[in-house]
C-alpha cells in the first residue's frame, strides 16, 4: 500500500488521517505529545461557524491592537516585543490587507463546504461529539457594532451564507437566558457547534481501528525527501529512528514552519494564543442558567459553547506573544467576569482553564495543498477556523494526494467503519 505520514495529531492531522484511510492508503500519524488532539485540538471555542469567517487583515486590526497593548485584559494583546518571524510575520499581514474581501469571501465557501464532510466523517466513524445543530447568535450591544456587522454581512451572502438581523425580542426568542441591554445581533441557523477533542479522538481511534499507526509520545526531529520517498527521522523513549515513507502531509499546528523549512518551503506560521474557560455546570440552576444556543459576542471576542449538559465553554481573546503556553489569570478573568455578567445564574466556583496556540498565516488563510517539491504536502495554518475547516481541507490535501500518488490498497465500508478489503 501507499505509506503517508501525517505529521501532527490534531484536527487536521485526524481529518487527513481518516480521508486518506478511506481512499486506500496506509496511514501513520505521528504527535509529540501521547494521545491525539492534546494541544491546539484540545479546548477551543466549539464553534462550526461560517459565520465568523470573516478574516482579520483590516487597517481597525491594527489599529485595536495598537490601542491595546498595554491592557492585559484586552481582546486583542500584541506584545511588543520584536523578533525576526514576529516582524516579517506583521508586514506580510499588512501587505495582505487588500486581500481582505476575497479572502473572506473563499473562507466562508470553504466553511460552509467543510459541514457535509464532518457530517459525514462522524457518520462514518461513529463519532459522538456533543454535536448541538441551534445555529449561532452574533449579539451587539449598540449601533457601531451592528453597522459593522451589516458590512460584513454583505461578504458573508457573497460567500452563500444566509442569516439573518434578529432585534432584542428575538434574540430572547432564540436564546431565553440571555441578559442585559442589546442592541441587535445576527443568527445563522446552519452554523453548530461540538467538541473538537471528543471529535478528533473519536477519528483517531477510528483511523486506528481501520489499520491506521500512531507513533504518538514522539518527537520528530527531521523529515527529509528524495525522488523515491520521504525519511522521517524520530525519537520515541530515547530511541531515534528513522522511517521510509511514500509522501508526507505536514499538519503540525505551529511546528509546521519548521517542517517546512527542512523541506525547501516557506510556511509564515505565527502562534497566535487563544484562551478558554470550561464551566462545569454542577447544579440544576447553572445548568437552566447556561445558554444551549452558541453565543459570539463581537465586542467583547468572545465565543460560547454548550458541551452537553454539564459543561458551557467560554473562548476568546488573541495575544501574540510568541510560542508561549502560559495560563495567566489576567487573560482568564475576563472570560469568568463575562459569563457572571450576562449570565449571573451560572455558578462559576468550578472552571477550567485552558489556553491554546493558533497557527495563523498572515494573509488569514490556510496552506493547504503541494510543496515545491514532489511528495509534500500541507494542511496547515487554520488559525481560529481550525475546527470549522479542517473537513474540507482534508478532504482536498487527500484528493491532490490521490493525483500524485495513486493509493494500492481498497477499503470499503462496513457499519460505521471502514474495513480493509
Amino acid at each position: 500500500m501507499t505509506r503517508i505520514a501525517i505529521i501532527g495529531a490534531g484536527i487536521t492531522g485526524t481529518t487527513t488521517a481518516w480521508s486518506l484511510i478511506r481512499r486506500g492508503y496506509d496511514v501513520t500519524l505521528f504527535d509529540r505529545q501521547r494521545y491525539a488532539a492534546m494541544e491546539t485540538s484540545f479546548a477551543n471555542g466549539g464553534q462550526l461557524s461560517a459565520s465568523n469567517a470573516e478574516v482579520w487583515m483590516h487597517w481597525a486590526t491594527i489599529l485595536k491592537g495598537l490601542r491595546w497593548m498595554f491592557r492585559k485584559d484586552a481582546p486583542l494583546l500584541f506584545h511588543p516585543a520584536p523578533t525576526w518571524h514576529k516582524l516579517s510575520w506583521i508586514t506580510e499581514f499588512v501587505a495582505s490587507i487588500p486581500q481582505y474581501e476575497r479572502n473572506t469571501v473563499e473562507t466562508v465557501r470553504l466553511a460552509i463546504a467543510a459541514r457535509e464532510h464532518i457530517w459525514r466523517m462522524a457518520a462514518e466513524a461513529g463519532i459522538a461529539f456533543d454535536h448541538e445543530k441551534r445555529g449561532i447568535l452574533h449579539i451587539y450591544r449598540d449601533r457601531a457594532g451592528f453597522e459593522h456587522a451589516t458590512r460584513v454581512n454583505r461578504l458573508l451572502e457573497k460567500g452563500g451564507l444566509v442569516r439573518r438581523a434578529v432585534g432584542p425580542a428575538e434574540m430572547r426568542v432564540i436564546e431565553p437566558t440571555l441578559t442585559g441591554n442589546l442592541h441587535a445581533g445576527y443568527f445563522t441557523e446552519s452554523d453548530s457547534t461540538g467538541d473538537i477533542h471528543k471529535f478528533a479522538v473519536g477519528l483517531a481511534d477510528a483511523v486506528a481501528r481501520c489499520g491506521g499507526r500512531f507513533e504518538t509520545g514522539t518527537t520528530v526531529h527531521r523529515l527529509s525527501r528524495d525522488d523515491a520517498g520521504v525519511t522521517v527521522r524520530f525519537e520515541r523513549s530515547g530511541e531515534t529512528r528513522e522511517e521510509r515513507f511514500d509522501g508526507v502531509v505536514v499538519a503540525a499546528g505551529i511546528a509546521s514552519r519548521r517542517f517546512a523549512a527542512q523541506l525547501g518551503d516557506r510556511v509564515n506560521i505565527y502562534p497566535v494564543k487563544g484562551y478558554s474557560i470550561t464551566v462545569n455546570l454542577r447544579d440544576a440552576a447553572s445548568r437552566a442558567a447556561a445558554p444551549w444556543t452558541s453565543l459570539l459576542d463581537d465586542d467583547a471576542k468572545i465565543v460560547t459553547s454548550r458541551l452537553g449538559a454539564d459543561r458551557f465553554r467560554i473562548a476568546g481573546t488573541a495575544e501574540f506573544t510568541g510560542e508561549n503556553r502560559d495560563i495567566r489569570s489576567a487573560r482568564i478573568r475576563p472570560l469568568v467576569n463575562w459569563c457572571e455578567t450576562l449570565f449571573p445564574g451560572v455558578d462559576t466556583a468550578s472552571v477550567v482553564p485552558w489556553a491554546g496556540l493558533r497557527p495563523m498565516m498572515p494573509n488569514m488563510m490556510p496552506r493547504v495543498g503541494r510543496g515545491a517539491k514532489p511528495r509534500i504536502f500541507y494542511n496547515t495554518g487554520h488559525g481560529h477556523l481550525g475546527w470549522t475547516l479542517s473537513p474540507a481541507t482534508a478532504d482536498a490535501v487527500a484528493a491532490l494526494i490521490g493525483n500524485d500518488l495513486p493509493a494500492d490498497g481498497i477499503f470499503r465500508a462496513r457499519g460505521d467503519l471502514l474495513e480493509a478489503a
